[in-house]
């Protein structure tokens, strides 16, 4: 779906201070919800690996390290 990128300026020339708040506010938890998932993204992708390495094979090997 293209945004209109204008247009949305030219309606948020148009609200009230207030809302003006309201509509920071909620971008401000967008912003904040797409970072979240950007650090779940990372913790899972962190956890894989570590599943990887995680065996008697590879602890015995570097256990003489």
């Amino acid at each position: 779906m293209g945004i209109n990128r204008e247009e949305l300026k030219r309606l948020i020339d148009h609200i009230t201070e207030q809302d003006a708040a309201e509509v920071l506010d909620f971008i401000g938890y967008l912003n904040m919800k797409r970072e979240r998932e950007a650090i779940r993204n990372l913790e899972h992708a962190s956890v894989t690996s570590m599943e990887f390495w995680d065996n008697p094979v590879d602890d015995e090997v570097w256990n003489d390290v």
